[in-house]
């Protein structure tokens, strides 16, 4: 089975401290240019790893369409968020995007919790939930409540929200990654008894 869900995980939670950090600090900034590298990177690695895992199911189930799918969302934002800030454009149709994409990360947040999907259903439908808020926000946050920075500062702490779950689910699974990759024997020595 190839696994680089940990891979996402951590990759969507950069994706959300630069979105935050955007929020807070970068919305007003002159020089756009200057956000485009880190949306670029982080969006090509969900849209590339996100769409593997979308097109080739190498997961168990519905973690291939919630993991996989979102990825592909969050990247495609993302990566296109980076082109537009490098050629000066608006980001409108893009948070329009964001709010549909948003709208079925909440419902995901909300299936693995009653399903109880994954090692730790709670925090898992608390990450799609929370980073689905984050998205359903993009087009009020850039645009209405742009002038407002008691605003902006709520949205900053929501998307580090759902950076900081995505933390804890990701440096998790690679923790546990870790030791269930050795134990099947699969870091190149034998497995020891």
């Amino acid at each position: 089975m190839i696994d680089f869900v940990a891979l996402l995980l951590i990759n969507t939670m950069a994706g959300y401290v630069l979105l935050a950090w955007y929020v807070y600090a970068g919305i007003d900034d002159p020089d756009q240019r200057k956000w485009a590298p880190g949306f670029v990177v982080a969006g090509l690695v969900a849209l590339l790893f996100g769409g593997y895992l979308a097109l080739t199911w190498p997961l168990p189930g519905s973690y291939n369409s919630a993991y996989g799918e979102m990825s592909v969302l969050f990247g495609v934002l993302l990566l296109s968020a980076g082109v537009v800030m490098a050629r000066g454009g608006s980001l409108l149709t893009l948070a329009v995007y964001g709010f549909f994409a948003g709208l079925v990360a909440v419902e995901l947040g909300i299936r693995f919790v009653v399903l109880g999907l994954s090692q730790s259903p709670l925090l898992t439908g608390l990450g799609f939930v929370v980073s689905g808020m984050g998205g359903m926000l993009a087009a009020p946050g850039l645009f209405w409540f742009k002038k407002s920075r008691v605003l902006r500062v709520l949205v900053a702490i929501l998307l580090l929200g759902a950076a900081c779950t995505w933390a804890v689910v990701g440096y998790g699974a690679y923790w546990m990654h870790m030791k269930a990759f050795m134990d099947l024997g699969v870091h190149g020595l034998p497995s020891p008894k």
